[in-house]
């Protein structure tokens, strides 16, 4: 059978399975929600432990980012984002993930060839554009003397 890359791709398009949308959006609003409130739980808890508001906010940074890393570790965090799709991607804990899933795809190709070189294949251009943003944005409130 010889098909056109349009044809091949309206085929495909008549036998893919429809994405349940309104579940989709449902699961991935519930899973992020219960993310964002576990974040919650733990700065407060944090704070009840007698750490300030900034302090209590970068101790639970650490513990999400831990938190993500071990489950990824433990192919949990991807059973999870099975059912809660973008809800994953809570910017913390999803960073952590793009982070750590490719360190630990590559590791057999070894330490540095392997997983220290692919450990930011994800993330790399989300600190690379996001560090950029900043400082243009740094440029322009300095131009604008909004400092």
């Amino acid at each position: 059978m010889d098909m056109s890359p349009k044809e091949y791709q309206n085929y495909v398009k008549q036998h893919a399975k429809k994405s349940p949308l309104l579940k989709d959006v449902a699961f991935a609003f519930v899973i992020g929600g219960a993310i964002c409130v576990l974040g919650q739980l733990i700065q407060n808890g944090w704070a009840s432990l007698g750490l300030g508001k900034e302090e209590a906010g970068t101790a639970t940074s650490c513990t999400l980012v831990l938190a993500s890393a071990l489950l990824t570790g433990l192919n949990l965090y991807h059973k999870l984002a099975r059912y809660g799709g973008a809800g994953t991607l809570v910017p913390i804990t999803g960073f952590a993930n793009a982070v750590v899933s490719p360190a630990i795809d590559f590791k057999s190709e070894g330490f540095v060839t392997g997983m220290a070189a692919k450990m930011f294949t994800v993330a790399g251009p989300v600190i690379v554009f996001g560090t950029l943003a900043s400082v243009l944005f740094g440029l322009i409130l300095q131009l604008f003397h909004l400092v």
